[in-house]
């Protein structure tokens, strides 16, 4: 065999050899970034669930084990005391349903409006849409803090300070513009052409709206009520100003009666913060499913 040919098939060789170099070390950069990104999220994740754990933990706590240095990461002896407390007080039950009711009455007003009144901005044209959707977008850029006098203001002169349909009044206001402009989005990403094929079939545009758009944006109208009852439940800067007699308080305001010129009741204050945040908690649970659910569908289908 020639010179020439030995060459030639030693390169053959070497080549794969190579190749599976590149690809190994390839696979170890690719494997060490994969660790350098899991990490890192496990950090965020843990700086986000550690100030939820250490207000569950301390909910069960006893006032020397809250005062313990070093800090007990978990209640070596739990107890119910401060659940007892929250539980005991007449204010607790007035202000749950005070928040509830609050709450089932914005949620649905607010998507139902937000609804009607997105399909309208993404489906039609009409004089004035291009203002309306600018006054809609900036709406959401005012901060809220600069608007509490005039709100207080104007629902005194309506009679509705200090009232429960002052607040849901209130909360409309602020969440219709975010549900309008998150609604558009999802309506405007349904093709036209599907309603149109819907008509074409003998649907009419009721039909096409109820088996076309309404599916299709059954994330959105998910996403939008979850936003909406969050906002609800949890509201405080406003209630705090309107809101006057203790018998109307939501929760927000009556966990703040535990913090008086004489000090906190730590205690009672995350006793009482574990047990509200239960409804939001429970609520996405349920709906959590079907948001990935319809999410997941609406990108498999394109």
């Amino acid at each position: 065999m020639s010179t020439g040919a030995l060459k030639s098939v030693g390169s053959a060789a070497a080549r794969p050899a190579a190749s599976a170099v590149r690809t190994s070390r390839a696979g170890r950069m690719r494997a060490a970034a994969t660790s350098v990104w899991t990490a890192l999220g496990i950090v965020v994740i843990a700086v986000w669930i550690f100030p939820v754990y250490w207000m569950a933990t301390t909910a069960f706590k006893s006032g020397p084990a809250m005062a313990a240095d070093p800090p007990q990461l978990w209640p070596h002896s739990p107890t119910l005391v401060h659940f007892r407390k929250v539980v005991d007080d007449p204010l607790f039950w007035d202000a749950v349903t005070n928040s509830a009711l609050v709450t089932a009455i914005t949620v649905p007003a607010a998507v139902l409006v937000a609804f009607g009144s997105a399909l309208a901005i993404a489906r039609f044209r009409f004089r004035g849409r291009g203002l309306y959707v600018t006054a809609v977008m900036l709406v959401q850029m005012v901060p809220h803090v600069a608007l509490v006098v005039p709100v207080f203001l104007t629902l005194s002169d309506v009679g509705l300070s200090d009232s429960v349909p002052g607040l849901v009044v209130t909360y409309l206001a602020f969440i219709l513009p975010f549900a309008v402009w998150t609604l558009r989005g999802f309506i405007a990403a349904v093709p036209k052409d599907l309603e149109e094929a819907a008509m074409t079939d003998g649907c009419t545009r009721m039909g096409a709206f109820r088996h076309i758009i309404l599916p299709l944006t059954l994330p959105g109208l998910i996403a939008t009520s979850v936003y909406s009852m969050i906002l609800a439940w949890n509201e405080y800067l406003f209630a705090y100003f309107i809101i006057a007699s203790p018998h109307k308080y939501t929760v927000p305001l009556w966990l703040t009666h535990f913090v008086t010129s004489e000090g906190t009741d730590y205690g009672a204050l995350m006793a009482g913060s574990v047990i509200v945040s239960v409804p939001v908690v429970v609520f996405f649970m349920l709906v959590q499913r079907h948001l990935a659910a319809g999410l997941t569908a609406g990108a498999v289908k394109g």
